[in-house]
């Protein structure tokens, strides 16, 4: 099976991007430990501040499933509550 590439967007109200920043750099230093994640990369939008955008490569979809279980996961949804500005979007991605 390929690989699996992810694209997901988070939208932060201004007030809390700081701080949510932080639970989020955690986020992508405990994902880059995950056995089956070869890539996981974190960038705020530079035509959108404020909306952090994840690039994640996974060995399968069974690596993303269990990385959607995993406590930092919880703990980045936890940390998210009450300080976004719209929906997390996950987009898995297909060749064009």
């Amino acid at each position: 099976m390929s690989e699996l590439n992810v694209v997901a967007t988070i939208p932060v109200k201004a007030e809390h991007v700081e701080a949510l920043r932080g639970a989020l750099t955690q986020l992508a230093e405990a994902t880059r430990e995950e056995s089956g994640c070869p890539a996981y990369d974190l960038f705020e939008s530079a035509a959108s501040p404020g909306v952090f955008v994840t690039v994640e490569r996974w060995t399968d979809q069974a690596a993303l499933d269990a990385h959607m279980q995993a406590p930092h996961v919880a703990a980045a949804f936890a940390a998210a509550e009450g300080a976004l500005s719209g929906d997390v979007a996950i987009h898995p991605l297909v060749p064009g």
